[in-house]
């Protein structure tokens, strides 16, 4: 439940080693969250994590294997999410996601499957088993990590874009069906944020930091927003590039 000022109490991160997830979480902390249960493959990684969380203030937090890449372990997943925090969770973060080598995945079909299952089919699954549970406590706050290059579909990048254009659009419908049942959902579409992930690559206008990024998206949870902008100028940066003519939009760099 949430506390008197509206700040969640329980948090659960699906990705639970997302550079950003955590930044946001962190923050969660800081405003009084108590109960975390981070969700993801790498126990490891998982711990260090859990142990940052306690220091920052978090009283219980909790850790789960999952393996992204195999959609039917989705359902036991939430499962054992909820109960580890306890019957009820305030705000799910679904932060699963792998980018990908878009030259690499030209010609391979299992790696290209793979993306799909871990961007896509996965966290789609873990929505479908999580909406019975939150509609059961009759309340909730879902959001889900898509990106801008879900937005408009590129060359460089076409199949990471493509899972997160499929995983933005589901989201949106999935909003639609929860929307009487008092259940809030929000889609995040982060820019180029500089993280583990995307280190090395070459960066993009309106680069920004893992804090800036956190902050911004913090910000929105608490707003009425039904999407959040990463940072806030790309909703009109967007609005435009989505409507370049394909000549035009092919010949921007990257």
């Amino acid at each position: 439940m949430r506390d008197a000022f509206g700040n969640p109490q329980s948090v659960l991160v699906l990705g639970g080693t997302s550079d950003i997830a955590l930044a946001v979480t962190r923050r969660l902390v800081d405003a009084r969250a108590s109960t975390i249960v981070l969700a993801g493959r790498d126990d490891a990684a998982l711990t260090r994590s859990a142990d940052e969380l306690r220091a920052h203030g978090a009283t219980k937090v909790e850790t789960i294997i999952f393996d992204a890449s195999s959609p039917k372990s989705a359902a036991a997943t939430i499962e054992e999410s909820f109960e580890a925090a306890g019957g009820s969770i305030d705000l799910v973060l679904v932060a699963v996601g792998l980018l990908g080598d878009q030259t690499e995945l030209d010609n391979d079909a299992a790696g290209t499957a793979n993306l799909f299952e871990v961007n896509l089919t996965w966290p789609a699954a873990a929505l479908a088993a999580l909406r019975g549970k939150l509609v059961a406590q009759g309340t909730g706050h879902v959001a889900v990590f898509s990106s801008v290059a879900g937005v408009r579909i590129r060359r460089a990048n076409f199949t990471y874009g493509a899972t997160k254009a499929g995983l933005d659009a589901f989201t949106i419908g999935f909003a639609e069906s929860v929307r009487s049942q008092g259940i809030k959902v929000q889609v995040i579409r982060p820019g180029f944020v500089r993280t583990k992930m995307t280190e090395g690559l070459s960066e993009a206008p309106f680069t920004t930091d893992i804090d800036t990024a956190a902050d911004t998206i913090v910000k929105g949870l608490s707003s009425s927003s039904a999407v959040i902008w990463s940072p806030p100028a790309l909703q009109a940066v967007y609005l435009i590039l989505r409507h370049l003519p394909a000549v035009v939009w092919r010949r921007l760099p990257g």
